[in-house]
């Protein structure tokens, strides 16, 4: 009798191993079916177009550049320092074709306000990266002032085609 005993306690393990085995299979494809669920459902909303705006794909905005002349510029005197000259090129990233065409009509005003710029600056001001990033700001500043009633460009970005501070 002994023996039947640790047959039907050891069968009695097995048993309940099995029952547990088959709860965890039960539920990892109840969480399987949810995810397929969730994710058709996003797929669909997203052929539908009632997806979020972050979902969608837009096509990249094609850049607009306006291409300025070289500047080169004496820099603003310092105490210790002789005469310091820049020569600069720079392309402006606008917003739209409007701004590009808006600064390419006022051309010669534009020009002067980056010559008056560049001319107030000193060479320890604008040799550092920190430095750059300010001019680079600032030179976006000057550009977007209103060039005309209720007309100004808008400068996304300044890019160097040349920098040489002698």
């Amino acid at each position: 009798m002994s023996k039947k005993n640790q047959k039907a306690s050891g069968g009695g393990k097995k048993s309940s191993l099995a029952m547990l085995l088959m709860m965890l299979i039960a539920v990892g494809a109840c969480a399987f079916a949810g995810y397929t669920f969730y994710e058709m459902k996003n797929m669909k909303a997203g052929a539908t177009g009632d997806a979020p705006a972050k979902v969608k794909n837009a096509a990249p905005a094609v850049p607009v550049y306006v291409q300025m002349d070289t500047f080169t510029v004496s820099l603003k005197p310092e105490a210790n320092d002789s005469d310091r000259v820049l020569y600069i090129g720079l392309t402006l990233r606008v917003k739209d074709a409007e701004s590009k065409s808006l600064l390419e009509e006022y051309m010669p005003e534009v020009r002067s306000r980056l010559l008056i710029l560049l001319a107030h600056q000193t060479a320890t001001d604008i040799s550092s990266d920190e430095g750059k990033t300010g001019l680079t700001e600032k030179i976006k500043e000057t550009v977007s002032k209103p060039l005309a009633p209720n007309h100004s460009a808008v400068v996304t970005d300044v890019l160097f085609n040349a920098f040489i501070l002698r």
